[in-house]
């Protein structure tokens, strides 16, 4: 049996709201404004975003990426006003994310909207980051009730919506597995610029050819990332393994791999145990419909994994691009403004954050 198609509890607005989202909760800051009409329509007007680069080899600290924040976040609050035609004061609401995140960079974006909302007399709201995600991407996609696979830098989770909440299926036991992509990324070399993970993900597709051996480490509906990461690593110091300088056309051994069969075996491994852990959800919620959301959602080769898996149950898998994947401003307005309409408000004294 299906599952049971929901009916919104939103009432149609008198008139057209909108609303300003603040993302800042790890090294993506991005403002964004929506609007939703009485006709029902939404309407993204702005989303702007930029992005605290490392060189290669780094990882991005809560310090140093909290100092970026505060450094442009003026800038991109200007440009996301500009595209969208709108001032500050023009907004019904303020949405930024409460959480979760990195603590430092999430308190300096906080700060800002706690300021613009005394400022011009606002409404503060604030946004759960995961809720964000799955919020815009059922507005682009237009998935109505979908299995979530929730995959970034932060996060690993199978989520489905139940009574008004969403619950969570299964996640990861340790690390997540952006963060699993971006370290291994940081072994190799690859460079932080657009994201390691696409890097990562660019490489396999292009070099990677051979499968090696790695854990498959599925716990019922959890994964365990770790290891993996540790055992991928261990192959780099491998009497076999060849950096791509010292490969060329005359290289022959089939034992050899390069830093693209990790890159693609990383890959395949990780994504088969994702597929595998959704498909157990969808099963048990009788549902058609799976929504990638996150950063790693962007992947093509976890689309196509994920589309292999839903098609031979006849069903379909939805997904967004870099725009709206990656963390970003309008994630949070839409979210917030979604609250606001419900009733709901942060009361100034409660617009902390949290880090989990």
């Amino acid at each position: 049996m299906p599952r049971r198609r929901l009916v919104s509890p939103l009432v149609p607005p008198n008139k057209s709201i909108l609303a300003l989202g603040l993302e800042g909760s790890a090294n993506k800051l991005g403002i964004g404004i929506i609007e939703h009409t009485p006709n029902g329509e939404t309407i993204i007007r702005s989303n702007v975003r930029h992005t605290y680069i490392t060189p290669p080899g780094e990882g991005f600290l809560p310090r140093d990426t909290a100092q970026h924040h505060r450094e442009w976040i003026m800038n991109v609050l200007k440009d996301a006003c500009k595209v969208a035609g709108v001032g500050v004061g023009d907004v019904d609401c303020i949405c930024y994310t409460k959480g979760p995140g990195m603590g430092a960079p999430l308190q300096s974006v906080a700060l800002v909207a706690r300021t613009l909302s005394l400022l011009y007399n606002k409404p503060i709201i604030g946004v759960n980051h995961c809720v964000g995600h799955i919020e815009i991407a059922r507005v682009i996609t237009h998935a109505h009730n979908p299995v979530v696979l929730y995959v970034s830098g932060g996060n690993t989770q199978v989520i489905a919506y139940s009574k008004q909440c969403y619950r969570i299926f299964g996640e990861t036991l340790d690390i997540a597995v952006g963060n699993c992509l971006d370290r291994f990324a940081r072994v190799v070399g690859l460079p932080n610029d657009p994201s390691p993970g696409y890097n990562i993900e660019q490489l396999a597709k292009k070099k990677g050819r051979k499968l090696v051996t790695l854990p498959y480490a599925t716990k019922g509906m959890d994964v365990s990332l770790a290891g993996i990461l540790s055992s991928i690593e261990a192959y780099t110091l491998d009497k076999r393994f060849r950096s791509d300088l010292e490969l060329d056309s005359s290289t022959t051994d089939e034992d050899i791999f390069s830093p693209a069969d990790l890159c693609f075996s990383l890959q395949e491994t990780v994504f088969a145990m994702l597929v595998e852990i959704t498909e157990r959800a969808m099963a048990h919620v009788r549902s058609k419909e799976v929504l990638i959301v996150g950063g790693v959602g962007c992947n093509e080769r976890l689309q196509e994994m994920m589309g292999i898996m839903a098609q031979e149950r006849g069903g379909k898998v939805f997904a967004t691009d870099e725009r709206y994947c990656i963390d970003n401003g309008i994630m949070i307005a839409q979210a917030g403004i979604l609250a606001y309409r419900m009733g709901q408000e942060t009361m100034l004294e409660d617009t902390t954050c949290t880090q989990r």
